[in-house]
């Protein structure tokens, strides 16, 4: 028997029990109501799929192909039609998920107006947007089986049996989502307390950065400050303990390096002998040898041996690492944030390129064998002038004819139906599958893309319709469109939930119900 018709029967032996004071309650519609609320706490969410997650990464370990991918969210609405797109093109929703970014919190949610990625924004505004996905996502769940439960009315024989096999079976649009925590908004406790928000509202897997909270920046940009190894894991202790004090036991930790961009340290590392971690750290200032005579007043230095070294210090405050080390720290961060209880890593990059993260990640496997990337395919990166100028590098590198192209112009309109442009295209196409198989990443996210597409389909309908289409540039732009693509918000009050509540209406108010889906609503037109 269903869970359906478990609960039907459930509710039936509560309405015997209760006798006639619970004349009116239907046990069926008490069940459907059950099925489209399968989730009641965020720490269901957060358990479910962090069962989801765990078993994907073994699915990845197994084979390569199988990585996941997900894109960024700014608000409850944009997840939600995201994973009705997924579930209504691939009918599964499986291998992708939701990404929560801090970037886009600063730049979008925050009550102070846009803001940069510099941890600015309400801590709070982290745990509300994973609390309002999830509401829209299971809001997209109650709106598919509530059409469901109408056909399931209006249907007899096999049909009826087809319709309740889909109930009996329903795919839910709740999948996990990685979100990101920055760098814990404060110390070890702060970021106890707000991974145990996040937590709460159903995040089952939290990114946390090896920046210093309060100099916080976008990891492309410039000015980034690393924090040294104890303090980071700390922060990586602190989450963990937040997802074992909620019972979530399977929680994920990604843990991302800044440091391949990181050129600066807030902090000296404490060192208690040579060769441990705070030592490994400090090896990479940038150091010039003294003596105690050529001492200064204020000067900050470190005993290495019998030496007396002073690491370069800036206007700011802050001490400089040698110039090309940032690989070397980046591998050292990796490996010692999995050997202290992180389940994955970031590692954030200038440009999209396979070689580099994949030369990194082999040094990783020399000590973690089944290190695994989650990868931000940013929008910083111009993807198509990157890939074109690798191409070209390639091209040149096989002793190819490249006359024909300047590098430092690749950009162009001029090049788009090259020879060169198509093959970067490709390598554009393929690199998620390329980088997964090559560069050990499971996870592929793109930060900002709803960020991106809103500007641009802002854009678009500002021009026709401010211009000389009028409201044909609505209607051919944006509404034929919906329509013939099936997109399912072109019934918007459907969306928004009207039929739900008709549906709870009739359950509270049986005939007495005042419902808005009736013969003159204008949805009907659609």
């Amino acid at each position: 028997m269903s869970q359906y018709q478990d609960d039907i029967k459930a509710v039936a032996g509560l309405k015997d029990k209760e006798g006639s004071a619970w004349n009116a309650i239907n046990p069926e519609s008490a069940a459907r109501m059950r099925a489209q609320n399968r989730f009641k706490t965020g720490l269901d969410i957060a358990k479910y799929t962090a069962k989801i997650m765990r078993q994907d990464m073994a699915a990845y370990d197994a084979d390569p192909s199988q990585y996941t991918q997900s894109l960024g969210c700014w608000h409850g609405f944009i997840g939600q039609q995201k994973m009705i797109s997924i579930k209504k093109h691939f009918n599964s929703t499986d291998r992708r998920y939701l990404y929560l970014s801090g970037w886009m919190i600063a730049a979008l949610r925050s009550e102070f107006g846009p803001l940069p990625d510099q941890s600015m924004h309400e801590k709070t505004a982290v745990a509300g947007l994973i609390k309002e996905l999830y509401t829209f996502l299971r809001q997209a769940d109650a709106r598919e089986l509530g059409g469901l439960f109408r056909q399931l009315d209006a249907a007899e024989g096999a049909a009826k049996q087809a319709i309740q096999s889909q109930i009996d079976n329903h795919i839910t649009h709740v999948v996990p989502i990685i979100a990101d925590i920055d760098a814990g908004f404060g110390n070890a406790e702060a970021t106890y307390l707000m991974a145990k928000q996040m937590i709460e509202a159903g995040a089952c897997c939290i990114q946390i950065e090896n920046q210093v909270s309060d100099e916080k920046q976008c990891g492309h940009q410039d000015g980034k400050v690393t924090v040294p190894h104890e303090d980071f894991l700390a922060k990586i202790r602190a989450v963990r303990y937040a997802f074992l004090e909620l019972g979530v036991d399977d929680g994920l930790i990604v843990a991302r390096t800044d440091s391949l961009g990181a050129g600066l340290t807030k902090q000296i590392a404490v060192t208690r002998e040579p060769g441990d971690l705070g030592d490994l750290y400090n090896s990479f200032l940038d150091v010039e040898e003294v003596s105690t005579a050529s001492m200064n007043n204020g000067d900050v230095v470190i005993k290495r041996g019998d030496k007396l070294l002073r690491p370069k210090r800036l206007p700011s405050n802050l001490f400089q690492f040698r110039s090309g080390t940032g690989e070397e720290r980046c591998v050292l961060d990796c490996i010692t944030s999995l050997q202290n209880g992180a389940d994955l890593l970031w590692i954030e990059t200038e440009k999209p390129h396979i070689a580099q993260i994949g030369g990194m990640v082999k040094e990783i496997r020399k000590v973690i064998p089944n290190a695994k990337l989650v990868y931000n395919n940013s929008p910083s990166f111009n993807w198509t002038l990157n890939f074109r100028q690798q191409m070209f590098d390639s091209m040149k590198a096989e002793g190819k004819d490249v006359a024909a192209y300047e590098r430092s112009k690749l950009m162009s309109v001029e090049y788009d139906e090259s020879e060169l442009a198509k093959a970067a295209d490709e390598k554009i196409r393929t690199f998620q599958a390329d980088a997964a198989r090559e560069a050990g990443i499971f996870h592929h996210l793109i930060t900002l893309p709803t960020y991106h597409t809103a500007a641009l389909s802002t854009d678009n309908l500002a021009k026709d319709y401010f211009g000389d289409q009028g409201m044909l540039g609505y209607v051919a732009g944006v509404q034929r469109k919906e329509i013939r693509q099936g997109i399912a918000c072109v019934k918007h009050q459907n969306m928004s939930g009207s039929d739900i509540g008709d549906d709870h209406k009739e359950y509270f108010s049986g005939e007495a119900a005042l419902k808005a889906s009736g013969k003159d609503n204008t949805m009907n037109q659609f």
